[in-house]
């Protein structure tokens, strides 16, 4: 990870800048990635948590430029909140994902959906938002959340990739939203791309992002591999299955593996190999 200072605009390439909000966590890595689109006019991605000197970074960098939309990837609060008091700063409309707000049921606080999210214009599988010398086309991306999308800068072959991918650590996929054969159908998807490089939601750019993507399926397959392999044993609890396959994990991050490992019981159990009894798993007859 390259040194970053939060608040602090960082050109990446001549169309994109990148500004880190201050909210690290052990979700958030350092912190949300708010991504600058443009030269003359801007798009604003993922504007981040809805915190005043941030806020005021955010105008710092735009620097008196139009802003031609505030485009968000997905609704959990590290990211969407900030597109109101944006909004109101620079009159641009909100465009991205479809509104979601759900119970919470999953581990983090920061993690929940942003209930207040307004969007101006939701945008679908293939719509664009166009500005002086750039284009942001959506790409369906749900697994993560079910309302993510990812967007595509064909002049520069950039992806912004919200929390789909990540260079710093694999997503959580959290039921009853989190969708883990969505997630994968999503990086399958991914991977029929000829994209240059990654800029995430969290963590620095992606550079070989195909490898990437590769690596997270062979990951995730492996999960998929190790629980079954488990049942086969004999019927397990979740928390009794995380503390045997994320051996040396922060702790914290427990509750979020617990998810995870839930995604993929529910995936396959949708696909007729285990069951549920009480509260344990096993493989089914």
């Amino acid at each position: 990870m390259s040194e970053q200072q939060t608040g602090v605009a960082e050109q990446r390439e001549p169309l994109v800048a990148r500004l880190l909000a201050p909210n690290p966590s052990p979700f958030t890595y350092t912190g949300t990635q708010v991504h600058l689109v443009g030269t003359h006019d801007l798009a604003v991605i993922d504007p981040g948590p809805d915190d005043a000197a941030h806020i005021d970074a955010l105008v710092a960098a735009i620097a008196g430029r139009p802003v031609t939309a505030i485009v968000v990837t997905h609704t959990h609060r590290d990211h969407s909140p900030a597109s109101r008091p944006l909004a109101a700063i620079t009159g641009a409309p909100i465009v991205g994902c479809a509104p979601l707000v759900l119970d919470d049921l999953g581990p983090r606080a920061d993690a929940a959906f942003d209930p207040d999210y307004a969007p101006d214009r939701v945008l679908g599988e293939g719509d664009s938002v166009v500005g002086e010398g750039w284009t942001l086309t959506a790409i369906a991306t749900p697994g993560h959340t079910s309302n993510h999308l990812a967007f595509a800068l064909p002049e520069s072959k950039a992806l912004f990739s919200g929390d789909h991918v990540m260079g710093w650590s694999t997503s959580i996929v959290s039921p009853p939203d989190g969708d883990m054969a969505a997630y994968m159908a999503s990086l399958e998807k991914l991977m029929g791309r000829d994209d240059r490089v990654y800029y995430p939601g969290h963590g620095d750019p992606v550079e070989n992002p195909q490898r990437l993507v590769r690596g997270m399926l062979g990951h995730r397959k492996q999960r998929e591999g190790q629980i079954l392999r488990m049942l086969r044993v004999a019927p397990e609890t979740i928390p009794a299955m995380v503390g045997r396959m994320y051996v040396g994990i922060d702790p914290r991050l427990f509750p979020a593996a617990e998810r995870s490992v839930l995604a993929h019981l529910i995936d396959l159990r949708q696909r007729g190999q285990v069951r549920a009894d009480g509260d344990k798993w096993s493989v089914a007859a």
